[in-house]
């Protein structure tokens, strides 16, 4: 099992930037893959981007360029966000994919609110 907390959301103008970090309760080099997803209201819940053990990235293509995943090296992994468009206005949930064998269980953190406006 892994718990994840996260942290860093809040309200930021058209254009700024935000850090948020999802803290686990284990390394990350033990957790196959670490994403962050949000969900907007009457939305379904979407990628993000996501990061493996290995470092392998991947974005959705509405945040490509303007967004990054990384890791600490230890039990932490940050989303990088620049030039904040409205459209981004979610709630955005960390999420860890631990595998066993041939099974994969999703963990996932509480959420926290990221609005941009002005």
């Amino acid at each position: 099992q892994v718990q994840l907390v996260e942290s860093g959301g809040g309200l930021v103008q058209p254009g700024g930037s935000l850090r948020l970090s999802c803290a686990a309760s284990r390394s990350i080099f033990s957790i196959a893959v670490m994403g962050w997803y949000r969900q907007a209201p009457g939305k379904q819940r979407e990628l993000v981007a996501e990061i493996t053990s290995g470092g392998r990235t991947n974005y959705a293509d509405s945040v490509r360029g303007r967004f990054t995943i990384s890791g600490d090296n230890k039990n932490t992994v940050y989303l990088q966000m620049n030039s904040l468009k409205p459209e981004d206005t979610a709630v955005y949930y960390c999420n860890s994919k631990l595998q066993s064998g041939p099974f994969t269980t999703d963990y996932w953190g509480q959420g926290t609110q990221v609005t941009v406006s002005s």
